[in-house]
């Protein structure tokens, strides 16, 4: 094996050849980082974009500071649509170690058995509910739920909230009074109901994938992190990625990998690279005058995402809301409380509480989610002088799809990203039932004590396409991109069920791209269960070659 040494940040490379180069330090990328250097057989090289870390990103309640931080984030806006009212949407997209892991709301949701099952039923052998429940049991850490369903040792420490109070209470029991039953588990047997948000912090800190699997494996000595490097392009020759190229600080290098190059660098940057490799739809790669080295017309398409509307209404009891207790001389006690016990508003995760609904009778599993933020914000994510609550809901399995593809064959320049949002008579139907549901709840008797005016979208404005037309208007993502390199074997595939690039050797893709649907919820869970399974498989395939070559 070759000589090798720990580097993050700054360019001194040592060696030009590794076992395994992973493109993305983010939620599956730190990973395979560890997993695949944990018995130290293997050199390998990670290749990470963004800085080693942000201060704001241990604090949970950072991702507020984070969400247009470019320190931290790629910043990518939507190219204007109908369906977002021809307005440009933000996509925030983590840039560090840790990805969006380090940056996102730490909402920890898997998903529902039905997605996985969907996923193989489409065609992707071994990526059924009981395949890929080991694989989140074995990455999780959490003292509650079912042994059968949870797992209490792995890397990744998952916790609930320690919030409670009168608004929670009277939330919990207008629930019930409409019908939707409490929880104690959203992660284990079945997803429905209501409850506290399970998320990835610990005694108030954030468990980015950053502290959990890279942090332990820095001091392997074959493990090599390059930070601030951005990945140019992928290099091809005979029909087998043998390496790629990268540049720090202006400086261009080539390195070469033995096994595979693993491209882990997300939803948007992941279909990107690959057709600025040359790999994608011949039409797209022509126009920006990159030379055609593979076709693979699934690249960059079937994008999908969480168009959540927010909803809001004025809370009519003073002191039980964030915008009472956490604005001027309150921030000052929460941040106190924070540095003492770890609690409080700076230790919340993204909405701390949610529900998982149907939006109509006779379904089997819930096919909307909804989660409260017990506090009102502003332009520029700052808590809002009147008190108030917001309630996120979005159609889980949303049909509607985009794409994501290069305008120009500059590595630097953002990709083109259309949703395509409400493209799907589907989304539509289902969004409106989540908005009246929404209604329902907040206008429960136990809400009377608390419930003040709804002004968003506002009393006035009940039809269906009025309130289509206000979401055209409004809504934003819940910042999860997914399937720009789905997984399958139909013509639009970009990877088969062992993350392999379709036609080609020695290139694999492990993230949320490869998603043939969206999870039934937040997708980190997902992402970081995909690193999990495609590191156990990567290591299968290297046992089987050994083999084969002995």
């Amino acid at each position: 094996m070759a000589t090798e040494r720990f580097l993050l940040g700054g360019f001194d490379m040592v060696t030009k050849s590794y076992d395994y180069i992973i493109v993305g330090a983010g939620s599956a990328g730190s990973v395979l980082a560890n997993r695949l250097s944990e018995d130290g057989r293997f050199t390998v090289l990670v290749i990470e974009a963004g800085r080693a870390s942000h201060p704001w990103s241990f604090i949970p309640v950072g991702f507020a500071k984070l969400i247009e931080n470019p320190a931290a984030n790629w910043l990518y806006s939507s190219e204007p649509d109908e369906g977002s009212g021809q307005r440009r949407i933000p996509i925030p997209r983590g840039k560090l170690l840790g990805g969006s892991s380090s940056i996102n709301g730490m909402v920890f949701v898997r998903g529902q058995p039905q997605d996985f099952d969907h996923w193989a039923q489409l065609g992707n052998r071994g990526w059924s509910y009981q395949d890929v429940l080991p694989f989140f049991k074995q990455m999780e850490s959490y003292s509650g739920g079912d042994e059968e369903y949870r797992g209490r040792n792995g890397p990744l420490k998952v916790t609930d909230p320690v919030e409670n109070g009168p608004l929670y209470d009277a939330m919990f029991e207008a629930a019930e009074q409409i019908g939707i039953k409490r929880t104690q588990d959203y992660n284990g047997a079945r997803q429905d109901g209501v409850g506290l948000t399970q998320a990835t912090i610990l005694k108030g800190r954030r468990m980015s994938t950053a502290h959990c699997y890279l942090k332990p494996a820095r001091e392997r000595s074959n493990l090599t992190i390059v930070t601030n490097a951005l990945t140019e392009r992928l290099l091809i020759r005979n029909g087998r990625c043998i390496g790629v190229r990268f540049s720090v600080d202006g400086q261009t290098t080539e390195v070469q990998a033995n096994h595979d190059v693993v491209v882990s660098a997300g939803a948007v940057n992941s279909p990107q690279l690959l057709e600025l490799s040359g790999i994608g739809q011949p039409a797209i790669l022509k126009a920006q005058g990159v030379d055609i080295v593979h076709e693979l017309p699934g690249v960059g398409e079937n994008l999908r995402d969480h168009y959540a509307p927010r909803m809001k209404w004025l809370v009519s009891r003073s002191g039980i809301t964030y915008n009472d207790v956490a604005r001027g001389p309150g921030l000052v006690w929460q941040a106190f409380k924070y540095a003492v016990t770890r609690t409080g508003f700076l230790s919340l995760p993204a909405g701390p509480m949610r529900a998982y609904v149907h939006s109509r009778e006779g379904l089997e599993s819930p096919d909307l989610g909804i989660s409260l933020q017990p506090f009102l914000v502003t332009e520029g994510v700052k808590l809002d002088s009147r008190r108030g609550l917001t309630m996120i809901v979005q159609v889980l399995r949303s049909e509607s799809t985009g794409s994501i593809h290069i305008q120009s064959a500059n590595p630097a320049e953002p990709p083109a990203i259309r949703f395509n949002f409400l493209s799907a008579e589907d989304d539509k139907t289902k969004l409106i039932s989540g908005m009246r549901i929404v209604r329902n709840w907040i206008n429960a008797p136990a809400m009377n004590d608390f419930r003040g005016v709804e002004f968003a979208p506002g009393p006035n404005i009940q039809g269906d396409d009025e309130l289509l037309d206000w979401v055209r208007q409004n809504a934003e993502t819940t910042y999860h991109p997914v399937g720009t390199c789905k997984m399958g074997s139909d013509t639009m595939a970009v990877v088969d069920d062992r993350l392999r690039v379709h036609g080609l050797e020695g290139l694999r893709i492990v993230d949320a791209s490869i998603m043939p649907t969206l999870t039934s919820g937040n997708t980190n869970a997902p992402s970081i269960m995909i690193g999990e399974k495609a590191s156990a498989m990567i290591l299968e395939d290297a046992e089987t070659y050994a083999a084969r070559a002995a």
